[in-house]
């Protein structure tokens, strides 16, 4: 079983969260232009020093915000976990996680902050990074999950194939249904869950 976080580590990312969940606000109501630090911190309650202990900038709150690993339900995870047969694939267990990770508020965030990246281009690096580290988390989580049944090369490259599947559904060139977040066009959108499916098939079948 994984450990649980310490008291201060829960802070800090408490704190973290708090002020990237601003910043994430004030970028959507104001555009990236139309907000300094200032009114960053003084939205989460902490001060311009608090900020620079855990960002550089409102560009790298703000993509780490729409970019935090939300899963749904700890105790759901946990219970999965725990009762994970050690002889799933790694294929099947990140379709699992993904299904876990991926909530409607999750993507549709991660949606916008894709599109506030193609209006303020300085926004775009932190967002690829933020996006990288998600990678590079699931790919420790599958490396965990695995228990060292498969090369690292091997989760590397599988986790870096299912998150490029991903993008075209966050840059917008996939029309995809959510049900708190549905597009104005959806003569041609599919669900979330028959997207994954169909990704995923595809993965199976090494096309």
């Amino acid at each position: 079983m994984m450990n649980k976080p310490g008291l201060r580590h829960i802070k800090r990312e408490a704190t973290a969260s708090a002020l990237a969940d601003a910043a994430f606000s004030l970028a959507l109501e104001k555009g990236l232009d139309g907000f300094i630090v200032e009114e960053v911190v003084q939205q989460a309650g902490y001060s311009r020093r608090t900020f620079a202990n855990y960002f550089s900038c409102k560009e790298e709150a703000v993509a780490a915000a729409a970019a935090a690993v939300n899963f749904k339900g700890a105790d759901e995870v946990i219970a999965w976990i725990e009762a994970l047969d050690e002889g799933m694939s790694p294929l099947d267990i990140m379709y699992q996680l993904l299904k876990m990770q991926m909530t409607t508020e999750h993507i549709h965030k991660l949606q916008q902050l894709v599109s506030l990246s193609k209006k303020y281009p300085t926004l775009e690096p932190y967002m690829l990074s933020a996006l990288h580290e998600l990678q590079k988390s699931a790919q420790e989580m599958l490396n965990y999950l695995s228990r060292g049944r498969y090369p690292e090369g091997y989760t590397h490259l599988l986790t870096g194939a299912v998150y490029g599947a991903i993008m075209p559904l966050l840059d917008g060139n996939v029309n995809v249904l959510f049900p708190k977040h549905s597009t104005v066009d959806t003569a041609d959108a599919v669900t979330f869950e028959h997207y994954l499916d169909t990704m995923f098939s595809y993965l199976r079948k090494g096309l």
